[in-house]
């Protein structure tokens, strides 16, 4: 699972603001479409930010059930990987947040690698992982700059 997809969009907030939004996976199926449920199963008990979640998705082509593990590094990043799914075989993904000079934007880079159980041709996993990403990024920004 070498291949990764990669996209980046300007969110134009704080970087502590825009990893508010993205930790907040409670409030996932109010703003990204796909998810339709969020499941904390535990959190860090430092931070409070959830580091086992169930998600249930449906994307059109894509319905499943994973159980992701997340990781953070403080607002610079964070990283999830498949711990089970239904359909895929492995997952890994990661936001990584990089604020502008004055800190008043953030520029976040989205990367995701998917393997699903049903196999797809190359083209076609690239594909599905540029629409999740474009539409992950796009739901984040809105959500994001909508609670300034």
């Amino acid at each position: 699972m070498a291949d990764r997809t990669r996209a980046s969009i300007e969110i134009g907030a704080p970087a502590d603001a825009v990893m508010a939004v993205i930790a907040d996976l409670r409030a996932y199926p109010e703003w990204t479409g796909e998810v339709k449920q969020a499941e904390i199963l535990e959190t860090d008990p430092a931070t409070g930010r959830a580091v086992r979640v169930v998600l249930t998705i449906d994307g059109g082509a894509l319905r499943d059930r994973q159980e992701l593990a997340y990781t953070y590094d403080e607002d610079r990043a964070v990283r999830w990987s498949l711990v089970k799914g239904d359909m895929l075989r492995a997952l890994e993904g990661g936001y990584t947040l990089t604020p502008s000079s004055d800190g008043a934007a953030t520029t976040v880079e989205y990367t995701l690698a998917v393997d699903t159980k049903i196999p797809l041709l190359g083209l076609m996993k690239s594909k599905m992982e540029k629409v999740i990403i474009d539409r992950a990024l796009a739901g984040l920004k809105k959500r994001v700059e909508s609670l300034r």
